[in-house]
């Protein structure tokens, strides 16, 4: 099998560069927020949740005007259905 395949001119690393002006990072998101990320591109037909993650970042530091935690907060607020209320007892 070892002759089969030739690993010669094979490269470490990353299979994928990154594009210039960006870096390759982890982070951890809360997964109700992912999702609610994924749900905008699937809703939208397509496209990068994290494209989309990206440019709810840069719009932020460019508005500069509110915590990121709470423009999180808002924007999950505007986006989420109402919790259903209480009904007074009786």
């Amino acid at each position: 099998m070892t002759r089969d395949y030739d690993f010669s001119r094979g490269k470490r690393g990353a299979v994928l560069k990154t594009s210039p002006g960006k870096t390759r990072i982890t982070i951890r998101l809360d997964n109700e927020v992912l999702d609610w990320f994924r749900a905008q591109v699937h809703a939208a037909g397509g496209g990068n949740y994290q494209s989309l993650i990206n440019a709810a970042l840069q719009q932020h530091v460019r508005a500069g005007r509110e915590p990121i935690e709470q423009t999180l907060r808002r924007v999950l607020r505007e986006e989420r259905p109402p919790r259903p209320t209480r009904a007074a007892n009786g």
